[in-house]
């Protein structure tokens, strides 16, 4: 593993471990360009009642608008959990290039877990790396979604 996909996905676990404490799904999301953040962001559906504000979409767009611009081809995302379809779609859309992931998602992953959009003839593939610290990630959502089960008890 690299120091700088480590570094990153520890920023990325943090930002999710923020939305945990604010009662989301803990996931956290960083673009990076040239080894230098460039956005951050954690879930926020709750939060913003919102069912995009998913952190890859609220990182991307940051991003953007950090930026300049649309096309984030120079750019890497950082994200504790798999992009669902929505998320990976922006991806692809974003045009960035590499996606580092650090649990996978078998239920809703759209980058090789469930499906993979990696394998439809879009105009875009990004190069993708999973589990980078991922008994982190995964042990910080397996927590959260059994407080969720033990409070409904």
């Amino acid at each position: 593993m690299n120091e700088l996909d480590e570094k990153f996905m520890r920023r990325a676990l943090e930002l999710a471990e923020m939305a945990a404490s604010l009662g989301e799904v803990p996931v956290g999301a960083v673009v990076t360009m040239d080894g230098e953040i460039v956005s951050e962001a954690y879930n926020r559906r709750e939060i913003d009642k919102n069912a995009t504000a998913h952190a890859e979409l609220l990182a991307i767009d940051a991003a953007c608008k950090k930026l300049g611009g649309w096309r984030l081809h120079k750019c890497e995302l950082y994200v504790t959990l798999e992009p669902c379809p929505m998320c990976a779609g922006a991806i692809v859309n974003s045009r960035i290039k590499r996606v580092i992931i650090g649990a996978k998602d078998s239920k809703a992953g759209a980058l090789g877990s469930l499906i993979n959009l990696n394998f439809y003839p879009l105009n875009h593939k990004p190069e993708v790396k999973f589990g980078v610290l991922e008994n982190e990630a995964s042990t910080l959502l397996q927590e959260f979604f059994k407080g969720l089960r033990d409070k409904r008890k």
